[in-house]
Parts: structure tokens; sequence; C-alpha cells
């Protein structure tokens, strides 16, 4: 084998194995933090055992991973680089003649496998614990009765009635914008026993009810009832509706794309959707843009003020990252920009940043 390979596998190898020490101790942090809020909102619940919340915390723990990766990758890259500037082996290397691009090679490479196998596997894996997180934390913490599923066979809603009934809509097509069901079913239950049967043309959500129009009512041992227009008592509001769907978080990044399809199809809003898959979409280049922004303040740290300012240049580069990124895709989720700009504007800036100054310090 020949040096140069043997050089760039150790740079590697020192890569991966800081990136993952601190991506382990910031997720046990995380992790501890969350159990301790989980048992704070749970304080006046008897459903919420200290084993349930901890199983909680266990399946929301694949989500966080995705949020912090980024800051375990800038962080793991900046312990690597500081160690071997330490020794003096990275010294050796550019004695050597391997100029910084050549051994930033590896890192970078290292980076973007990461991103790619955290965006194509670990994310399907994320978003199926974090869904059953959600509806854990519904039904515990926020007792929460409202589902809706939106599917090609039309939308199927689940209401709870403060009396303890419950029905279930369903309509073949919801109008762009406006809270109006066409073709809608309206199932009536009580403890599980169906007690009625609504077929109409259409329904209207207006100030706490359904106004259905054009309809046969169906009722146990009574003949069907033709009607032009009656109104269906609800505790759904057009907001509430909407949330009810399944968040972006509990979609894999495989499945987003054909809901996205589905939901403006059926007239809904696929904003947050949209965003959040082109936020997976540049993942990678995010994580390869945190090796630049690190090299910027390890490579040269004992010219420069040592560890003091290793530390503190990437913890303030972290929070203007994250600062930035809430900010961006808050105006994102918004559309006072649009999409693609609210999602790879945090990765452009990054490595923008990170090349520049590396540029500036290597070859200026």
């Amino acid at each position: 084998m020949s040096p140069w390979k043997t050089l760039f596998r150790y740079i590697v190898q020192q890569f991966f194995t800081w990136c993952a020490a601190v991506f382990l101790a910031m997720l046990l942090i995380v992790f501890l933090l969350d159990y301790i809020e989980l048992i704070r909102r749970g304080g006046n619940r008897p459903e919420a055992t200290l084993l349930v919340l901890l199983e909680m915390a266990a399946l929301k723990q694949p989500h966080m991973a995705e949020q912090i990766l980024p800051f375990a990758v800038l962080f793991g890259t900046m312990m690597a680089f500081w160690r071997m500037t330490r020794m003096n082996e990275l010294v050796v290397a550019r004695a050597a003649g391997v100029s910084v691009w050549q051994f930033l090679t590896p890192p970078l490479a290292g980076a973007v496998f990461v991103g790619v196998i955290t965006v194509t596997i670990f994310n399907p894996i994320a978003s199926i614990m974090q869904s059953r997180y959600e509806a854990l934390e519904g039904r515990i913490l926020r007792g929460s009765g409202d589902q809706l599923s939106l599917s090609r066979a039309g939308l199927w809603l689940r209401q709870s009635e403060n009396d303890g009934d419950n029905s279930v809509v369903h309509a073949e097509r919801l109008l762009p914008k406006h809270p109006v069901l066409e073709d809608v079913m309206i199932l009536s239950f009580d403890d599980l026993k169906l007690v009625g049967r609504i077929d109409a043309k259409r329904a209207v959500l207006v100030s706490g009810r359904w106004q259905v129009t054009d309809g046969t009512r169906w009722t146990p041992s009574r003949p069907p009832e033709p009607f032009k227009q009656m109104v269906v008592p609800t505790n759904l509001t057009p907001a509430k509706i909407q949330e009810s769907f399944a968040s972006p978080e509990t979609m894999s990044f495989w499945e987003l794309p054909g809901f996205i399809q589905l939901l403006e199809s059926s007239g809904f809003g696929a904003q947050r959707h949209r965003l959040y898959f082109n936020r997976l979409l540049a993942l990678p280049f995010l994580f390869s843009a945190m090796v630049l922004i690190a090299a910027t303040f390890s490579l040269r740290m004992q010219r420069r003020g040592g560890t003091t300012l290793m530390i503190a240049g990437g913890i303030i580069s972290g929070f203007l990252l994250y600062l930035l990124s809430n900010v961006i895709f808050a105006l994102g989720l918004a559309a006072t920009i649009p999409v693609a700009l609210a999602a790879w504007t945090p990765t452009g800036v990054s490595w923008l940043l990170g090349a520049s100054l590396l540029l500036h310090l290597e070859d200026g």
C-alpha cells in the first residue's frame, strides 16, 4: 500500500472515530434531557409511567440523532484535526507535499457517505420510530382523539365528541383551500356500536358543525331518510384538520415524494413536507460543509490561540448555523421564500464560508 493511501486511510479512521465519539456523547445528553422533560410533562397523568416515558424517549432519539449529526460532524472533525495538528502529523504531511485540499478529501468523502447513509437508510427507521413516539405522545400526554388519514381511496377522519360518541367521516375529495368535502359518508358510533350512517354529496365545515347537503340518513330499524340539508356537530376546525396529517418527520425519505403529490392533489398544502424533503436532499452536502468549517478552526490552531479559539469558534459556528437554519426554515414554511432556497441556503452558506476561509488561510 502506498504511503498516500496509508495517510488517507489514517485520516478517515480519525475522522470516523472522533465523529462517532462526539455523536454518542451528544446523543446521551439529549436522551437524558428528553427523558427529564417527558417526566415533567407526564407528572399528573396516570398512564405516563416511568417505563412508558423511557420508551417514548428511546423512540424519539433516532429523530434527534438526525438533528445533532451535523454538529457531531463539525465538532468531531475539529477534534480529529486538533489531535493530528497537536501530534505534528499534519505538519509532516504538509512537509511531504500534501496540500490541505488533499488531506481534506478523505473526511469530505466520509461526510458525504455518512449523509447518504443517513438519508437513505437511517431516515426510514427514524421516521417509523418517530411515528410511534408521536402516537404515544398524542394518546398519553395530549389526550388527542382526532385522527386523519389520507390515501388514494379518499380522506378518512375520526372525530370524538364530548359525550363520548365517535364518528368517522370519509370523503372522496376535498375542495382546494376550503373545508368542503365531496361524496361524503359519516358513520356514527356509540361504544363501538354503529348507530347511524349519512351519505351525502357535500359537507361544509362551518363554526363547529358540518352542513351536509343532498344526502340520505340511515338508522337501525328505520327506513332511509332523504334530506336536503342537515347539521352534524363536530369539534373540528380547518386548522385542526390540517394539523392532523402525519408530520413530515414520520414519513421516510422514499415515501415523501408520493405523499407530497397526494397532498397537493387532495387540495392540502404540502409546503412543510416539501421543505423537509429538500432538507434531506441537502444533508450530505451540509455534512461536507461542516468539515470545511471545522478545518478553518483546527488546522492552524497552534498559531491562532490554541484550544480556546477552536472551542469558541466551533460553538459560535454551530450556534449561527442553528439560528440561520431555523430562520430560513420559518421563512420557507410561511412561503415567504421558495422551498428550494429555504432548504439549501444553510448548506450553501456553510460551503461558501468554509471554502472561502480555507482559501484565504491556505492559499491567500
